[in-house]
């Protein structure tokens, strides 16, 4: 049973390898983004009291870890993570780790996979991102660009940024990521679950190397 968190910086692919492994595994992939998104937008299933945590978010206050830890241990208790699951955006902190390991040992992880991305290419896939406001196409004016500069190849419309795609907040994400990923790193490397693939390969060969990792013994 493969029990599986996956860590990536911002722009490094998670998204991606998230759907296409939990495609071929059929596991429920579970973010902790999408269960606060329920909870804004009322679709909550849980039992937790949505109140207290409404009230971190109207304040732009931080979910608490023994929350976040309780509420994602309520989510994997439900019958589709009976078979395995992947965590997405958990555990974001050492503390979180830690609070899991504590009060989930029956759903302790197995597989850490992190996918590591040179700093420098990762500045270029987000500070290069574009998109097409009225289609939605994505791409990268490094390593996508469309046909014609700065517009749509398929409607012709004049593409957008996104606000936080600049080099400055894009600099800050990576330290946030850098500060609280390092402890992790080092937290399930002693633990001798993880495992780390290269994100700089094409999108099907990331997806091929984490297979193999999740074959492993």
């Amino acid at each position: 049973m493969i029990r599986l968190s996956l860590v990536a910086p911002p722009g490094g692919g998670k998204g991606t390898q998230s759907e296409k492994i939990c495609e071929v595994l059929k596991i429920p992939h579970i973010s902790t983004g999408d269960i606060f998104r329920a909870i804004v937008k009322g679709t909550y299933k849980g039992s937790f009291p949505v109140d207290q945590i409404l009230e971190f978010m109207n304040k732009g206050l931080l979910i608490p870890d023994d929350i976040v830890v309780k509420i994602v241990i309520e989510r994997l208790g439900q019958d589709d993570c009976k078979n395995g699951f992947l965590l997405d955006g958990f555990p974001r902190t050492l503390n979180q780790a830690e609070l899991f390991d504590r009060h989930a040992s029956h759903l302790k992880l197995n597989k850490v996979v992190q996918i590591d991305v040179n700093e420098e290419n990762l500045m270029k896939r987000l500070t290069g991102r574009r998109t097409c406001p009225q289609c939605g196409k994505i791409y990268n004016i490094y390593y996508t660009p469309p046909k014609e500069n700065s517009k749509c190849d398929v409607d012709g419309i004049v593409l957008t940024q996104r606000n936080d795609d600049n080099e400055e907040t894009v600099k800050q994400r990576m330290e946030v990521y850098k500060k609280e990923t390092s402890p992790l790193i080092d937290h399930y490397s002693k633990q001798g679950i993880l495992f780390k693939v290269n994100g700089e390969q094409g999108v099907d060969l990331v997806f091929k190397d984490i297979m193999e990792v999740l074959k492993s013994a």
